[in-house]
């Protein structure tokens, strides 16, 4: 994992059209915006894993397709 560290209104770049930059720090919390293209999906983890979970279990035939649409 690489660790950078930024200040206020600092930003990183992912490649060349992704933009991670620092709006606010407040304790230890840190508000991040991020410019990106439509295209490229962004989820908080928590929610991309149950995303994830949702999707292995509907190949497994454990959930239904009206509980798949309660997600969204």
């Amino acid at each position: 994992m690489l660790a950078l560290s930024r200040k206020l209104n600092e930003s990183i770049m992912l490649g060349n059209d992704i933009e991670i930059t620092i709006l606010e720090i407040k304790g230890d919390q840190v508000k991040i915006g991020i410019k990106a293209p439509k295209s490229v999906p962004i989820y908080r983890k928590e929610i991309y894993l149950q995303i994830q979970e949702s999707n292995k279990e509907a190949i497994d035939g454990g959930v239904s397709l009206e509980a798949i649409s309660k997600l969204f």
